[in-house]
């Protein structure tokens, strides 16, 4: 393996996957494990993580099922120090945990909006300040990579709170990558388009969902395999040199606005 290749090689390094029983956040639990890390798998529901580890070991892996309620501090550090205990000194974190609630702005509760900001904000918050207090009191460096979306960059209608959300963690990747800089921590995000899982694959192949696939310069929406070259870049040795970055994996929607 040459220098380039080998500097993508996680081998021996741990990693928490928030989020981690579905879509996005299994995919990336699955990409890290294939590039040989260590990785807590943290979700609200537990079955479909033991699930997940049962398929990463079948291929060599080791996985560690937790679970995990972003909103909550204490099931956040419970998560960070049974990783720490099993795993070892944590190097990667990946901020995937989100929810999103679509309504007309006028109609948005109260209750909808502190469960997406508290979620998609206010969780990648305390996952990122448990992780890096974890690095520093270990001495060692680190990459958080908070998974961010097109719609923290731009907007669309009838999804305020997670445009909001999702914009708020856009800075507070840059913020963190400022601060944290001098400890070896590296901050970044990536910024998803229209990716293609279970949960919008039904809504992608409507009528709406091919108007919107015309509006994409690439004229496809993406797959979980697209974001892989960006998010192995952010994790390993090969972006050592990155951090307060916004990676935008989006087929050029972004670009065309």
């Amino acid at each position: 393996m040459s220098g380039a290749l080998q500097a993508f090689d996680l081998s021996g390094k741990a990693a928490i996957v928030t989020g981690a029983s579905s879509g996005l956040g299994r995919h990336a639990a699955l990409t890290l494990a294939a590039a040989g890390a260590k990785v807590a798998l943290a979700a609200r529901r537990l079955d479909p993580l033991v699930e997940l580890e049962k398929q990463i070991a079948a291929r060599d892996g080791r996985a560690l099922p937790l679970r995990l309620d972003v909103t909550d501090p204490a099931s956040v550090a419970a998560c960070v120090k049974a990783a720490e205990t099993e795993l070892g000194p944590i190097s990667i974190l990946v901020n995937n945990a989100g929810v999103a609630v679509t309504k007309p702005a006028l109609e948005v509760a109260e209750a909808d909006w502190d469960d997406v900001v508290d979620t998609n904000l206010k969780g990648a918050w305390l996952m990122a300040q448990a992780v890096a207090e974890h690095m520093i009191r270990l001495g060692h460096a680190g990459s958080i990579i908070n998974i961010a979306s097109v719609l923290g960059l731009a907007a669309a209608a009838q999804i305020p709170a997670y445009c909001a959300s999702k914009g708020g963690l856009v800075n507070l990747t840059r913020a963190l990558a400022v601060e944290w800089a001098r400890q070896g921590i590296r901050v970044n995000a990536l910024a998803p388009g229209y990716i293609e899982t279970e949960i919008n694959r039904d809504f992608l192949g409507s009528a709406a969902g091919e108007s919107l696939r015309k509006r994409v310069p690439l004229r496809r929406f993406g797959t979980p395999d697209d974001l892989d070259g960006a998010l192995l870049l952010l994790a390993s040795d090969a972006g050592r040199y990155i951090t307060g970055s916004i990676i935008t994996v989006d087929g050029g929607q972004t670009a065309s606005l």
